[in-house]
């Protein structure tokens, strides 16, 4: 059966199928010995020989599903070129060819979902199926409210706006702005690079602390850093049946009111005033 060729990566198990379309686009994969670089180029998994990056595909593995807390000054990725410490370094025990969904910058801490699952990885990575993440930050000084408001509304960085989110006080240290720091959630359904510390940096208060405490409806506070588990059924069941957030309607361009024709004046004078200016004359 014909399916596009990232479908087929993601379903064996190599890349989640964001990042088995840039290995398409980079020229990395090659069907029955020809390089594929469409996005929408298909293929039959049964028949065709597969390769990334000369490597052939095989089937798929068993699917693992792993929630790790990384701690700070570890790579959420599968290698890292300056030879720093992976989430994969952590995982001890695990054949399959598992890799981190989404990132979480390398000076942050909390939860990350290992799999080989590239549909479920898709899913949960994608802003469009809702998987909220929550983090808890501490920030230098204590924002405003209106600065708080500012942020839930979102922001321009870098020249794109960013998504609303939700932002919730936990606790502070002081009564002043200037005076101490304070605690916040915030709940993103997006996951640009350093996003939050960014937001927090623009309006004047630095990220001092970030961890990630949930993955949508993933959470597990007694996980202690560089310690994993692997998720329960009912774990993932509640990821894979994430639903999609609806896009919202664009308002319809209001139509100006129409005014109402002015009378033209007639150049013509009446017959009774052409008349009365004859004989006046």
């Amino acid at each position: 059966m014909q399916e596009r060729l990232q479908k087929i990566i993601a379903h064996a198990g190599y890349a989640s199928r964001r990042e088995a379309e840039a290995m398409i686009r980079e020229g990395r994969i090659t069907v029955n010995g020809r390089t594929v670089t469409q996005l929408g180029s298909k293929a039959d998994a049964d028949r065709d020989h597969i390769k990334i990056d000369g490597k052939l595909i095989t089937r798929a593995e068993a699917h693992r599903y792993i929630l790790i807390y990384k701690p700070k000054e570890v790579m959420t990725t599968v290698e890292d070129p300056q030879g720093r410490r992976t989430v994969i370094d952590l995982v001890r025990g695990v054949r399959e060819r598992i890799y981190p969904v989404g990132r979480l910058d390398y000076h942050s801490e909390g939860l990350v979902l290992l799999t080989n699952d590239g549909e479920l990885a898709f899913k949960v990575a994608h802003p469009k199926h809702g998987s909220v993440k929550t983090y808890n930050v501490k920030v230098r000084g204590i924002p405003e409210e209106r600065i708080i408001e500012k942020l839930s509304r979102g922001i321009t960085i870098e020249g794109k706006r960013t998504l609303p989110c939700q932002i919730a006080p936990i606790k502070t240290t002081g009564k002043k702005a200037d005076e101490g720091n304070s605690w916040w959630e915030v709940k993103l359904r997006e996951g640009r690079t350093q996003q939050i510390r960014k937001m927090f940096k623009a309006v004047g208060h630095p990220v001092q602390k970030l961890r990630r405490v949930a993955i949508g409806p993933i959470a597990d506070p007694k996980l202690l850093p560089g310690v994993w588990r692997e998720l329960t059924k009912h774990e993932v069941k509640l990821l894979a049946t994430l639903k999609d957030v609806p896009a919202k309607a664009k308002p319809r361009p209001r139509r100006a009111a129409k005014r109402p024709a002015a009378k033209k004046k007639s150049t013509k004078a009446a017959p009774k005033a052409r008349r009365r200016a004859a004989r006046r004359g």
